[in-house]
Order: structure tokens, then sequence, then C-alpha cells
């Protein structure tokens, strides 16, 4: 599986706006309208927040994937944002986040769900490629930092 694949350039968002979790949430759900991807916003912003008071999906290490499972949603999608400020996403470390992976699935893909939440964590446990990450200039920069890297597995 690749991510880049699911992962389009326009869903990348270089520099957060957000101060708070929700903020987070409803942010990288909105660019999903960038695209061509057909679903409702609050039903997505609904099922993550449930999600999250499962258990925060700040996994620490300055990273967090939201993540869910939406009716309706003809495939899965991923948004990626970087918050160089950092946002409380209460990680279990207690340290901010500042990269976001969102990944929304079908409600039917157990699989694919699971393969692109492990591979995206196997990226981003090389701390050199976090910290790459965090300091990339530019939008170009962080795009092609994401597909080398995804090339590696």
């Amino acid at each position: 599986m690749k991510i880049m694949d699911i992962l389009k350039k326009e869903f990348i968002l270089e520099e957060l706006k957000a101060k708070s979790k929700r903020e987070v949430l409803v942010e990288l759900a909105t660019v999903f309208a960038r695209g061509k991807t057909k679903f409702d916003p609050e039903a997505m912003l609904h099922v993550l927040l449930e999600r999250e008071k499962l258990g925060s999906t700040g996994i620490g290490d300055g990273i967090a994937i939201p993540h869910g499972k939406l009716a309706g949603l003809e495939e899965m999608v991923i948004a990626f944002g970087r918050s160089r400020e950092g946002v409380d996403f209460e990680a279990m470390d207690g340290k901010p986040a500042h990269l976001f992976f969102l990944l929304m699935a079908p409600e039917n893909s157990a699989g694919q769900h699971l393969k692109a939440l492990a591979k995206i964590s196997r990226m981003l446990k090389d701390a050199a490629f976090r910290k790459y990450l965090l300091a990339a200039k530019t939008h170009d920069d962080l795009y092609q930092a994401l597909v080398e890297k995804d090339d590696e597995y």
C-alpha cells in the first residue's frame, strides 16, 4: 500500500492554524472539500470526536493520527497537517503534537484502514524524518519528503 496514492498533494496543510484538538480535526476534515470526495463534514467530525473519546490518537513523539470509519464514504482519504507551534492532543507522552495524519475510511474497510495506520506509524518512527517534516520550508518540500519516505516501505 502506498500512502501517497491516497494522500493527495492538495490534502497537505503546511501550517495548521488550529490551537485545540477539535480545531485540528475540523481543519483537517475540511481540507477534503478541495477534492472530489463526497462526504458530510459534520458526520466526519462526529466520527473523529467519538473515536477520540475512546482514547487519544495522539501517540507521542509529536504525532497524532486521528482516524475513523464513515458510512457512505466511497474510498479512504488521508490528510496531513503540520503545526510548528504544536497542539495539545492529549498524547500519551503529554507533549504537544506537531504532525497530524487524518485517516478516514469507508465503514467496511477494516483491512485497508489498519494497513494504512500501520504504514503511517512505521514511516513516523524515524526521528530524523519527523525532524525534517517539522523543518521543511515549503509545501513541495513536505510533499516530496512524504513521497520519498513512502517509497522506502
